[in-house]
Order: C-alpha cells, then structure tokens, then sequence
C-alpha cells in the first residue's frame, strides 16, 4: 500500500482542475480534456494493476505537485525513496504510466487547440495565438495581404501559384500517439452527439487507451533504414496522401472568397515531398546502395498502389458518355485493341461498353497502374521482373497525359463542375506525388568523394587528389569533365568504401530518374566539392544528373559560404550547368553545437542575405534549404514565427526544409494536423514574399557581431576548453545510454572513439533535454548580454528595442524564453547530486548559477516579469505536464544511479503490481536482449522515462 495517507489526496484530475488560472478565456477545455483522459486511464491502470499501484502512481503525483508549488528539494528526495522501493516490475509499470499520462496530456491538447481553434472561426475571432492568424490560416493571410496591403487579387494569385514549399521528411523516431485515439477523444468531447453516441465512443476511447498502454513502447532492436522509411512513408498513407487536395480546395475557396475565380492550376507546385530516409548516408554505414535502391523501389510501389486503389472510384464517377471528339477516338481504339488484363480484376471491370468513354480511358490507366505497381514489387522482392518496363508508367507526363485527356474533355462538354471533382483532386495527387510518392535526396560527406578521386587519381599515376591545392583540383576536374572519354576503367582498385561511393551512383543511374532529388555534399567547403560530384554523375552514367547542393554547417563554414558560392557561379561550365538556378543547404543542427545558439542563428541570418546577394549578382535563383532539427537547440520552433524571421528576400517563394523526424507526428499524425502544417508553410512563405520582414538597423548589427563574438568565446570556453566538461557532461546527463534506446538506424556518433567535435548534434541535444537544463540552447547568451550592458546601460535599451521591432530577434530571445519555461535547475542538481562526483559539484553549481543569470537578463530583454507571462495559454500547458514530467526525471536519475552504481542499494517494498503478481516474476517478463548489460527492469524503466520525457517536453533531439 502507499505509504502516505491517500484519502487526504485529490485525484489528479481533480488537481488539474484547479488549475486553470482565472485569465483563460471559459471556452479553453484543456483541464477537463486532460481530465477525461486520465479519468479512463487510471480506471484501465487499476483494472490491469491493483489499486495499490494505481495509488502509488497517485502518491507520486502529489509529491510531483508539491514540488512544482515551492521547489523544494525535499520533495524530490521524498519522491526518490518512494520510486527506489519498487521492484523493477513496478517500477516499469509507474514509468510506463506516467509516459503514458503525458502522451495523452499532448492527446488532449491537440483536440483542445482544434476546438477552441473551430471555435473561433466560428466567431470570427483571429486574434489569440492559437488562432487562424498566429497560425497563419490561408484565407487570413490572403485577406490580410488585400485589405491591409493594398496587393491586388491578381497578384496575390500570382505569387501564391507560382511559389513551392518543399518538406524533407528526415528519418528520426518519435513518440507516436495512436491516430484513432485522437479522432475518437475529438469525436467525444463534441456538442452534437447522442448519450448513446457518447457511450459508444467512451467504450472506443477505453480500448484505445488500454490498446496503447498494452502495447511494448521499447525498441528491442535498432531500425534498419528501410523499417524508418515505412514507418516515414504511412504518414502519406494515412493522412498526407487525402490532406494534400483537402488542402488545396481549401485554397481555392480562400482565394475564390478576394474574388478570384479560378482554382489553383493542378499542376501548380504548392506542396512537395522529400525524404532523406534511405538516402542520407553520411556517416550511417547501414544506408548502402542497395538499401536506396530498395527505399525507391518500395515508394514507387507505395505510390502506385495508392493510385491504383483510387482509379476505381474515379471510375464509378466518370460514367458519363458525352465526350470530345479528341477523346472518343483514343477510347474507341483502346476499346478494339482490347489490351487490358481483365483477370487481375472483378468480374463487373472485365468488360466496359464502348458508351462509357471516360471508363476506358481510365480502365487503360488502372492496367498500367497495375502493372507498374507488380514491377515495383517484383523488383524489390528478386531484383529481376519480367514485367516490360513499356508496360509500365515510367515518367509522370505518361501518368499525367490520359487523365488532363479526360479533364479537357469534361470542360469542353459543359462538365466543368464534374472535371473540378475528383478529377481535379486525383490530377492534383499526381502532380504533387509522382510516381515515387517522394523524390529522395543523396547525402553524402565530401571527403567520400575526394577519396574516391584520390584513388582515381593514383591509379592513372598523376598524382595524390587530396595533397592538390584547391586551383590543381578545380583545373582537372573542369577538364575531365570536359572530356568525352571514361576517367576509368573496371580495373580501378576499390576499397569497400570506394566501391560503396560508387555504387551509390550506379543506382542512380539504373533507377527512374523521378525517384531522386537534391544530391547534398555535408561539410562542403570548397567550389571542388560540387565539381567532384558533377563528375561522378558522368562517369557513371547518371542519365538526368541530380542538381549538387552544398551544406554549409560550422561558424566558420557559414561565414565562409558566400566566397565559396561566389567562386562557383564564376566558373563558366557551372554556371551554363545549373542554367540560372542554385540550391544551398545551411544547417542549423552542427552550428549551434559549434557556437552555441546565439552566434549560430545570427551567423544563419547573415550567411543567407550574403548568398543572396551572390546569386542576385550572378543572375542565379537560389533557393535555401533549411536544415532546421525538431528542437530549439537545433534550429527548431513555430512554422510560421520561424520563416517570418528569416531574411527579407531570402525565401522569394521557393522554400526547402527538413521536417524532422521526431516532429512528423505532431505534424502529420492526424487529418486536423497534416491540414495546419500545409496552411502554415504556404501560408508564411507568401506572407514573407509580399510583406518582408524588416531589415536590422546598422546599430542592431553592430551590437549584435559585438556580441555574438562574446556568446561564442563564452560557449566554447565551457564546452570545447572546460578541461572536465565533457565529463561532467556524460555523468551528468543519459548521453551514454541514448544509443540503448533504439531509436534511429545512424550511430550517435560520427567516430566512435570522438568527444563533443563528434557527436551528433541530435544526442547533444538529447541529453540535456532530458535533465531539463538545456544547455545548449542557453549558454552564451548570458555572457552577451552582460557584457552589451556593463560596456554601456543604453544599449540595454537598444537590446529592448530589437525585441520589439526586429522579427528575427525577437523570435530568437521568445524561444529561449520558452525553453526556460519547459527547464528546471532543480532537476538538473538532482542529477548531479546522485550521478556526478562530488569534485564536479562545484563545476554544476556554475553552470545553474549561469542559467539563472541568463534567464533575468533575457526577462529584462524581453520586458517580462515571469516567463511567458505573455503566452498564457502556453504557459497553462506545459503547468499540465509539469508534475508528471518531475516524476519521470526523478525516476531517470534514480535508475541511472541504481544502473550505474553497483554498490547502490536500496530496501525494496513487496511487490504490488496485480499483473505481474499473478503471472510470472518481473525479471523474466521483462528480458531485453541478450546483449544487454544492464539489468533488465531497471534499463526498460530508464527508456521508458527518456521516451516519456521526450513525449512531455514535445522534444527529443
């Protein structure tokens, strides 16, 4: 039994009822959304466990509560004795709740906000930041763009068809809510519903609940690059793939409401779709060429058979017989050529009449759609099919070309509304899809590709490649490349590395050209780097060579960038190649690790208007890939804030960015979620083309390079110079046991052997996020701002001033600000107390103390007395998590001490968990696998903490 007086307890949803502070509006539900939940859950928690450890889960709770009312450290250690005492059967059953509660606290949120969001529009109320604005809803911002800009609707228009936001989807996990947990906790808390409506969908929400809880959270094995692919690729098959057109007939009706009538051309390219899964090679030893070649094989398959389920319904709508001319023809001669393979379908397909025109022509596209979609899969099951690649679609035109047959028709024949139907809606998915679902993009290190020419280079003994200066390299590059015979032959001697390099070309030269992208060459440096790759593609045979990005990454990198891009476009062979139009890639992930968060953003800003600037003088478009990570730390935030931020011409209507894996669910788990990330990405990026933020004054950019260099030298004193940090920083965070989790199929470290310099900024930032210090976003900022005042008080005013004017800046110091909110010194110092050694104590307290000074100088910034004291809706949210959160990290540092002390013991309570009790014992239940060196129990109860923390704090890495 719990050990303190639970009669004396409120229940937890009755605490989270209390609450709500009396300045949110009545119509804000997420309490009593929150509640609901749990109110389920914990009846599910008693039913399969007992009431003793439904009790203790309450217990732990309170203690949670007490602790975030007076930060007392007490509290914590209270909560520690009470989560050591359970076995480590319990103790997985505890952890796994309260990640559970938390994933159903972000549950209730997204059904809050979608609400109150309906709401309001009902209202016609845009002004909260949950609303239509903040979000920037597409029939505001056009609204916004006419009325308040004075732009007409024509250019509106304009802008808005010829613009293209393309989304990356990158491969890292992240907890996944289930989507039926989310419509079905939607469906119940509406108005319009019957008792016995509400019975029904009450009895769904348990199952769910109880489905969810059952279900084993814990990676056992590492994913393969394909497994991240298909779990990537179901997004597109449960919500993108019907968002896309839901989302464009929403545009249309936006823009039909300025009194433009005419729909979005089909073929216009809002929307794209990359991906990196199965394609981002650097420094993943398991992307091999044969796993790309499998992910493209798999999405053509995906893709055709996401058509190919559709066609019918298209078909049973297009019934009617009046038709051009121009389509009556190509139906009468499909129809006598009778070349359809009546035996893969339903006795009611095998034959269409002649009367029913549209039917044959589409009856053609489903044979062909058929058959491409069985090569695709013959392919990637032997490698061989005996499916003619004629037979097949093999370019979109072909796709395209029998169906704008049929839409051409409907229109000249006076069916316009019938053409704008599903028609329109299927003609869009194509254009948007391909025939690939996903163009997928190549990333690989430049120094892969310097030793393949190294060893090119030495064979035809002229030399060592790499010993070249960059003039040597650049001479024989342009030159092979302006030579018609082969570089080299079979006979080229290949390590397994070069082999893999070059095998990487080769499929792109066997797959359809329509299955690729961008081809990104990380830690670029040097005009040499891109020439390398343009090479490469020619002497493999590359039929439609992918366009060469470069990525700019490190402080030095970025300021370096425009030089480099400059003495590209200077090369006349280049500049005829990419025939007016560039792509650069500048990642946000590696410069904040490199400089810290201040100096990178900033450097970011200024790298972007400088290549622009480049491009502008070469007569080059450039388009900027946006490398931005999930979290604060690695370039993450709001959509919408974040590209209003960017640089005045800097997007033009042309943006490119990672979606990140750990944010694809909160993005596109769900119909209501795919449909607000379409409208803020397209919303913004025409929002930044016609209204640009403002530029810096000279003043603001002076103070800030001033600073910046301070925030730097700051950062890397203690991160890079600090003889102990790194290993104040693995004792004091879960960095060494992030790998156990499972979570990605890429290393957490470039070398395995390396410190900081080589780990990947995902881990980095994991790390901290957990402990809730947060380092990586925080530091160095302090350090500015104390010397900008100390040097001369006004320019506190000045910092003040940026805030209030500057888009860029003020965005920069409102995510810290949030980052703050989400943080908690106090945990940070419970981990130290129990993991780190006691002559690194005083290390911790300097480094909280910072986080403390940092923290007031950005409310001065910022002109707030409390942190967010300006969001309080927000600020009620992360209130809600707070409590289970606190109980997770006490958890987490407990087990750690428990995992890596062998000489800490603690007196276990007797075991209370009803499932585990009439079963077998916990330490043959919960068996990891063979390999492992912790003891079971205690290593699932530490994963499902760092997932359960992830999942409060919306943030992995």
């Amino acid at each position: 039994m719990a050990t303190r007086n639970l009669e004396k307890l409120a229940s937890i949803d009755a605490q989270l009822r209390l609450l709500v502070p009396g300045k949110v509006s009545e119509d804000d539900k997420l309490v009593e959304y929150d509640a609901l939940l749990l109110d389920r859950f914990l009846d599910i928690l008693q039913d399969l466990h007992g009431e003793d450890l439904k009790e203790t889960v309450q217990e732990c709770y309170e203690l949670s509560a007490e602790y975030e009312g007076k930060h007392d450290p007490k509290k914590l250690e209270e909560l520690g004795n009470v989560l050591t005492s359970l076995d480590p059967g319990d103790s997985i059953v505890v952890a796994k709740a309260f990640s559970h509660m938390l994933s159903l606290a972000n549950l209730a949120e997204e059904v809050q906000i979608a609400h109150r969001r309906r709401n309001k529009k009902k209202k016609g109320d845009y002004t909260d930041e949950n609303s239509a604005t903040t979000e920037s809803d597409i029939e505001e911002t056009l609204k916004r763009l006419v009325v308040d800009l004075k732009k007409s609707p024509q250019e509106v228009f304009d802008a808005l068809k010829n613009q293209t936001v393309d989304l990356v989807f990158t491969a890292h996990p992240t907890q996944s809510v289930r989507r039926s947990l989310l419509q079905k906790h939607g469906s119940y808390i509406a108005k319009d519903i019957t008792p016995d409506d509400k019975q029904e969908l009450d009895e769904a929400l348990q199952r769910e609940i109880q489905a969810a809880f059952r279900t084993d959270e814990i990676r056992r094995t590492p994913p393969t690059p394909q497994d991240e692919m298909r779990a990537g690729m179901s997004y597109f098959h449960e919500t993108i793939w019907k968002g896309v057109p839901k989302f464009l007939r929403r545009v249309d009706t936006a823009l039909k409401n300025i009194g433009i009538d005419e729909r979005v051309p089909y073929n216009a390219p809002l929307i794209q779709f990359s991906s990196w899964m199965g394609g981002d090679r650097d420094g993943n030893p398991r992307v091999t060429p044969e796993v790309t070649r499998d992910v493209c094989l798999l999405a053509r398959m995906m893709a055709a058979n996401l058509y190919y389920s559709q066609i019918e319904d298209l078909m049973f709508e297009l019934s009617m017989w009046r038709c051009s001319d121009e389509l009556r023809v190509r139906a009468d001669e499909l129809h006598r050529s009778s070349k359809r393979d009546a035996k893969h379908y339903i006795e009611f397909w095998k034959t269409i009449p002649p009367n029913e025109p549209y039917r044959v022509i589409l009856g053609d596209v489903r044979d062909k759609l058929y058959q491409t979609r069985e090569r695709s899969r013959h392919l990637l099951a032997h490698g061989i099919c005996d499916i003619p690649e004629e037979a097949t679609y093999t370019n979109i035109e072909q796709f395209l070309e029998p169906l704008e047959l049929c839409y051409r028709s409907l229109c000249a024949c006076g069916d316009r509304p019938i053409a704008d139907g599903t028609l329109l809606d299927f003609l869009r998915q194509v254009s948007t899809f391909g025939l690939s679902l996903v163009k997928l993009d190549i990333r690989q290190e430049s120094d892969r590709h310097t030793d393949v020419l190294d060893a090119i280079t030495k064979h035809l003994d002229i030399g060592s490649y790499r010993d070249w200066s960059e003039e040597r390299r650049q001479e024989w590059l342009l030159s092979e490349l302006a030579s018609k015979r082969p570089l080299f032959g079979a006979d080229l001697p290949k390590t397994e590395e070069i082999a893999d390099v070059l095998d990487t070309f080769h499929i792109l030269a066997e797959l359809p050209s329509d299955c690729f992208g961008a081809y990104i060459i990380s830690m670029a440096t040097a005009p040499s780097d891109v020439l390398a790759v343009e090479l490469l593609q020619r002497e493999c045979k590359v039929r439609q060579p992918l366009r060469v990005v470069p990525l700019f990454e490190k402080l030095d990198d970025l300021e370096a960038a425009p030089a480099a891009v400059a003495r590209l476009f200077s090369i006349d062979w280049y500049k005829n190649r990419i025939q007016g139009k560039q792509e650069v890639m500048i990642g946000y992930s590696d410069s904040g690790k490199d400089a810290g968060r201040l100096s990178a953003a900033w450097q970011l800003y200024k790298a972007q208007e400088e290549l622009i600037n480049v491009a502008k003088e070469y007569g080059v478009k450039l388009t900027m890939f946006h490398g931005r990570g999930g979290t604060v730390g690695r370039g993450g935030g709001p959509t919408h804030l974040a590209i209003l931020s960017q640089p005045p011409d800097t997007i033009h209507g042309s943006l490119r960015v990672t979606v990140q894996g750990e944010v694809i669910e909160q993005s596109f788990g769900e119909e209501q979620l795919c449909f607000r990330t379409l409208q803020r990405f397209t919303a913004a990026t025409l929002e930044h083309g016609m209204r640009p933020p403002i530029s810096p004054k000279p003043q603001w950019r002076a103070l800030l390079d001033e600073i910046a260099v301070v925030a730097t030298e700051k950062y890397r004193s203690i991160v890079f110079k600090e003889p102990r940090f790194v290993e104040y920083f693995r004792l004091a965070t879960p960095e060494l046991e992030y790998g156990r989790m499972n979570i990605g199929s890429r290393p957490s470290k470039r070398k395995p052997s390396g410190g900081i310099e080589s780990l990947r900024a995902i881990p980095w930032i994991f790390a901290w996020t957990q402990t809730r210090f947060h380092l990586p976003v925080w530091l160095g900022f302090g350090a500015a701002f104390k010397y900008a005042i100390e040097k001369d008080i006004r320019n506190l005013k000045m910092l003040q001033e940026m805030y209030n004017e500057w888009p860029f800046f003020r965005v920069t110091i409102d995510l810290v600000e949030m980052v703050f909110a989400k943080g908690d010194p106090g945990i940070a110092a419970l981990y130290d107390k129990l993991l780190v050694s006691e002559d690194l104590w005083s290390f911790g307290e300097r480094l909280r103390s910072n986080y403390e000074e940092t923290k007031t100088l950005l409310l001065q910034i910022a002109g707030h007395k409390d942190l967010l004291e300006g969001d309080l809706h927000l600020k009620q949210r992360l209130r809600l998590r707070d409590s289970y959160i606190t109980t997770l990290n006490v958890c987490q540092a407990y087990t750690l001490k428990r995992i890596r002390d062998p000489t800490y013991h603690v007196k276990l309570r007797p075991h209370i968990s009803k499932d585990y009790m009439e079963s077998k014992a916990a330490d043959e239940l919960v068996k990891l696998n063979p390999t492992s060196e912790y003891a079971p129990g205690l290593e699932d109860t530490l994963i499902l903490t760092m997932k359960g923390i992830a999942a409060g704090l919306q943030n992995t890495g």
